[in-house]
């Protein structure tokens, strides 16, 4: 059984239209406050493209969400990283053994909608959620993730991820992962009409894929144990 979260946010009010956002501070409030250094103003806010974030990530090495035409920096770091890899390690052997679908890294973008593009730190797409059953040839194709899964930088708030879980769930995802690194826990979202509504695990527990990766199960002790690797004695 699921059970809010202490602190749990509300829904998020409506985003404001282009004419309702007057001031930089009216943006970082519709992008769920957060730090005015991910937000790209150029191009302007509201007038950004999905080329545009091609081209940044090849002309810049930066990765880049859009939403609703404004470019947010993908918020990012080293421990968030070590961790990524790590669950992309362990799942891409379960499904690729199983032959279950694709499993994506934090450079992959995906279309959720006409103006939004995620990229999920990790993610699981069943081969029947890829059209055509291909691995697609677009730099950004259009796919829904069925576990979508985030590992909390200190960039990111609680109102940019609520937005994030509605863009997954509401659009079709069936499981959503928040990994928070500092507190080592994991908090599992799967209903899309309470996105709010989480089941968090601790350190001591395990954590399962449901009915997305049936069978599935991994100690959250094994995911943290990677910010605690050292050297081994016998090295210099």
């Amino acid at each position: 059984m699921t059970t809010a979260l202490p602190g749990a946010i509300p829904s998020p009010v409506s985003p404001r239209s282009r004419d309702e956002v007057e001031t930089v501070a009216d943006l970082i409030e519709q992008l769920g406050g957060i730090p005015a250094f991910r937000i790209r103003m150029k191009p302007l806010p509201g007038t950004a493209t999905e080329q545009d974030v091609i081209e940044l990530e090849a002309r810049e090495d930066r990765l880049f969400e859009l939403i609703d035409g404004i470019l947010v920096e993908k918020g990012m770091g080293f421990k968030e990283s070590l961790i990524a890899a790590f669950l992309i390690e362990v799942i891409r052997a379960f499904v690729r053994q199983r032959k279950l679908g694709l499993v994506t890294a934090p450079d992959g973008f995906m279309r959720l909608t006409a103006r939004r593009v995620r990229i999920p730190d990790v993610a699981y797409v069943s081969w029947g959620n890829v059209p055509g059953g291909r691995v697609p040839k677009e730099p950004i194709p259009s796919l829904v993730p069925d576990l979508a899964i985030e590992v909390l930088s200190e960039s990111n708030t609680r109102k940019e991820m609520a937005t994030k879980r509605r863009d997954y769930l509401g659009n079709g995802s069936k499981l959503v992962w928040e990994v928070s690194p500092d507190e080592r826990t994991v908090d599992v979202y799967c209903d899309p009409k309470d996105p709010d509504r989480a089941q968090r695990l601790s350190e001591g527990d395990v954590i399962d894929g449901g009915d997305v990766l049936p069978g599935f199960s991994l100690p959250l002790r094994d995911i943290f144990a990677v910010l605690d690797e050292e050297a081994p004695d016998a090295l210099p």
